[in-house]
């Protein structure tokens, strides 16, 4: 019998990554042509987008045409929900990863087998930049499933060589029992539950400084640079941040460097990025925060043009690279949260309230950390106040609100049923949110 070993392809810098920006550019532009073609060549919304606007993809000869092109947005993304973004007949799509939307609709990602190839190379990228090395073993702690988190780092860190610990999310004395055991070189995980699995340690009396963990891959939500050094501290690891979005590709859009630590650096060569004002749409030039647009130029399954991903932050030079490198997202243009990496908008909630009879629509939700987690709590009227006044119905209702949130959504709630008027009214705009972190 023959044992095969494992194929370590991306152990050095990819030969992008140490291009000049003259090579950069004119790939980059190269790529562009051809990922407006094929969107406006294969995918209806694109062709009548572009023709509307009155361009064709024969009149984009720079990088700067760019923004004469309309751009995309989730609700697009949802209006052709499942599959009417695709470019390729579904014969060629080999995996479909999905995100929630603010409907409780998701958006729906398609990946060709080149595109899967693409996706592994620049997370394997990714954790090279992070320091990681084919040898090492890494423990993926982000949820697996149409999520894209798990997947996208299993695959990566395979690509790199690297042995893959597949944990998935949850089960925290599980996770630091695997750490203790396994010794991982490589933790890929969201930052507030790493603190979560560092307290964890300390309840079981592990000194992570003991182990052989030096590197946290951390994404999937905003964290700060305070984070960052609570985080070193604590577990003397280098804690870095690794950026991306479902509908871009996954994880891996972007990455920060070992050597650098200041923002994730984007792999240019496959993602086109842009900052424009939120409000005007105008282009801003790097260095101006706005909102972060991003334009695919290798994919094929769901090419995306001029996509708004609602983060806002800036470009700013290459350092440790010659691509660009973005700030740390300072928030969002929209009312979106994200509560332990997952995107939870207020209308999904209101969705779920309103499939539950003997509920009003009547709520407000509160945000809060408890410990190093993200903690929602849901009030919510009762339609009267005799069933207010009666505890068992008020704990059925409750059961049922949670039940539905965690299916169609994926996060855990703590239901307050109110009477009714217990519920602060708003004048106008509805505030629906009080975030206490």
């Amino acid at each position: 019998m023959t044992i095969h070993t494992k194929v370590r392809p991306i152990a050095n810098l990819d030969p992008m990554e140490t291009a000049s920006l003259d090579e950069l550019r004119a790939t980059q532009l190269k790529r562009l042509k051809w990922s407006l073609k094929h969107a406006y060549d294969n995918v209806p919304f694109y062709r009548q987008a572009f023709d509307q606007a009155g361009i064709h993809p024969e009149d984009i000869r720079s990088l700067e045409d760019l923004g004469k092109l309309p751009f995309t947005t989730k609700a697009d993304l949802r209006d052709n929900y499942p599959f009417g973004m695709f470019a390729t007949p579904m014969r060629d799509v080999v995996r479909v990863h999905a995100s929630s939307g603010t409907t409780g609709q998701p958006t729906v990602v398609g990946y060709t087998q080149n595109d899967i190839d693409t996706w592994a190379d620049v997370v394997a990228r990714s954790i090279r930049a992070a320091g990681g090395r084919p040898e090492d073993k890494v423990h993926v702690a982000y949820g697996y499933g149409l999520f894209t988190g798990g997947l996208g780092a299993h695959y990566g860190a395979e690509r790199l060589g690297c042995t893959v610990i597949p944990m998935s999310g949850g089960q925290t004395e599980k996770q630091v029992q695997l750490i203790r055991d396994f010794d991982p070189d490589i933790i890929m995980v969201t930052p507030s539950y790493m603190l979560n699995i560092a307290d964890e340690m300390e309840r079981q009396g592990l000194d992570p400084r003991q182990l052989a963990l030096r590197v946290g891959i951390f994404g999937a939500e905003p964290w700060t640079n305070d984070m960052r050094t609570a985080l070193e501290q604590r577990l003397g690891i280098d804690a870095l941040d690794i950026y991306g979005l479902s509908e871009v590709m996954g994880p891996g859009v972007g990455m920060e460097c070992l050597e650098t630590k200041d923002g994730p650096t984007l792999w240019e060569d496959h993602f086109y990025p842009e900052i424009i004002d939120p409000v005007t749409g105008e282009v801003l030039p790097d260095g101006e925060y706005g909102e972060l647009v991003f334009t695919s130029l290798t994919k094929e399954a769901l090419p995306i043009i001029r996509y708004r991903t609602r983060d806002l932050t800036r470009l700013l030079p290459g350092t440790a690279r010659p691509m660009r490198r973005i700030d740390k997202i300072t928030g969002r243009s929209d009312d979106m949260l994200i509560i332990r990496g997952v995107n939870v908008f207020p209308t999904q909630i209101e969705e779920q309230i309103l499939k539950v009879e003997r509920l009003s629509p009547h709520y407000e939700i509160e945000v809060s950390r408890q410990g190093n987690m993200d903690m929602v709590r849901v009030r919510v009227e009762a339609c009267s106040n005799e069933v207010a006044k009666d505890s068992g119905a008020c704990e059925e209702l409750a059961k049922a609100l949670q039940h539905g949130i965690k299916t169609y959504i994926g996060i855990s709630t703590k239901i307050e049923v109110c009477g009714v008027e217990e519920v602060m009214r708003s004048v106008g705009k509805a505030k629906r949110v009080k975030d206490l972190r």
